[in-house]
């Protein structure tokens, strides 16, 4: 209650924008406004269980893959690329919790049973330069709204390569993503990271994962990018939902 009492107060003195345009928040506890939720293409209809992509998803991307499955909640693109790009580049640190959340109210409870959360590493190199790992960010948050445990059994090694801007089989090139385990590795491991691309380097972890004794492994993202790029209007498979309150906006809140 003090607490609350005393973001009210803060609020007054000084307004709280949202993290991602920037514009006045209608209340202190918000981190995103009404518009940016409002404009996030949620991905809804039939979906492959390995790959993540709207059904029929013919020849399927993971077909072949070393995870099993592959959710994530909203598409990459209108307000959700703003949301990761936010998260990522602008210190917008506080959406962890806000795009752990939306992960957590959609995700298939089998998904998590068992299971124990493992970041996708981020270079040192990256690491540094950016101030944070935003997967591990992600991953934490969400082990905290789930109750799920949390492992730091993977890492990163090599020379840092950059997928941002990479195409298809630049990021799919053999040997471009290096990656190591530390300590014990879990028998059930549900990998997280802030976009699911093409899956190259949820591949490359799981299959880290699996030579180390993972005997199952499925991949959890905040946005998933379609055929194209990304998407900045309405389809057939995406529905934005208009009331402003989700149901990941309203276990957030109450988080």
């Amino acid at each position: 209650m003090l607490h609350r009492s005393l973001a009210e107060l803060l609020a007054l003195i000084v307004p709280p924008a949202c993290a991602v345009c920037r514009e006045p928040l209608s209340h202190s506890r918000d981190v995103v406004c009404l518009s940016c939720r409002v404009g996030l293409p949620w991905l809804h209809g039939p979906r492959c269980r390995r790959c993540g992509l709207p059904a029929p998803c013919r020849p399927c991307p993971a077909a072949s893959a070393s995870f099993e499955q592959a959710w994530a909640p909203v598409a990459y693109g209108a307000s959700a690329r703003s949301i990761v790009m936010a998260f990522k580049f602008g210190g917008g640190v506080a959406l962890a919790g806000f795009m752990a959340a939306q992960i957590a109210a959609g995700m298939e409870p089998q998904m998590s049973s068992g299971a124990t959360l493992v970041a996708v590493p981020l270079h040192p190199k990256r690491r540094r330069q950016r101030g944070f790992d935003q997967a591990q960010r992600l991953t934490e948050a969400l082990g905290v709204l789930t109750g799920m445990p949390v492992s730091r059994c993977l890492r990163r090694s090599g020379v840092a390569s950059r997928q941002l801007g990479a195409g298809r089989s630049e990021r799919t090139t053999a040997g471009r993503i290096l990656l190591k385990t530390v300590g014990r590795v879990p028998e059930v491991v549900v990998l997280v990271d802030d976009v699911h691309t093409t899956g190259a380097t949820f591949e490359a972890c799981a299959q880290t994962l699996r030579a180390a004794g993972a005997q199952r492994v499925v991949c959890l993202a905040y946005a998933r990018t379609l055929s194209g790029g990304g998407v900045t209007e309405p389809t057939p498979w995406l529905v934005r939902h208009r009331d402003g309150e989700t149901t990941a906006d309203k276990r957030l809140t109450s988080a």
